[in-house]
């Protein structure tokens, strides 16, 4: 699988299906997808591959008589779809995952490598804004790491 990257304005059609651009479409031809809640109030989209690793992980590392875990497994794997590209390169998006993100018509796609997130426009513009001290700091803390990483210095 091509790596998924890039970011993208993208519309959410009348009948809640939303068009993939052409080289997400092209990375992602040949694969089951998995549309889910995501974290910060987006939408995640895993290739089949990559949703039964963190699928697999999630359950593995939590535990069913734990409150804090049942919490994660309702909140990402209970809500999973199982979506397919049509030939338009459209992927649906049922209700429940479109009111718990808050997409309107205009809408932000965003690879993250192994997996892409799909914003609400003007919910994701708002976040960056409100992030913005978070992803400095960040930033630094990895700056650092980096400068100690002997690999990343040669």
């Amino acid at each position: 699988m091509d790596t998924l990257t890039g970011e993208f304005r993208v519309t959410l059609d009348d009948n809640n299906r939303l068009s993939l651009p052409a080289r997400l479409r092209n990375a992602l031809a040949d694969s089951t997808l998995f549309l889910t809640r995501g974290m910060d109030n987006c939408l995640w989209l895993y290739p089949c591959e990559e949703w039964k690793a963190m699928q697999k992980t999630i359950m593995k590392t939590t535990n069913p008589f734990s409150a804090k875990s049942r919490n994660i497994r309702r909140r990402v794997i209970g809500p999973a779809q199982v979506v397919e590209l049509d030939k338009a390169g459209r992927i649906p998006v049922v209700q429940s995952l479109k009111e718990f993100a808050g997409l309107s018509k205009d809408c932000i796609v965003l690879g993250q490598s192994d997996y892409i997130e799909i914003w609400d426009d003007e919910k994701y513009k708002t976040y960056l804004a409100e992030s913005e001290e978070e992803f400095v700091t960040g930033s630094e803390e990895l700056g650092d790491l980096l400068k100690g990483n002997r690999e990343f210095n040669e």
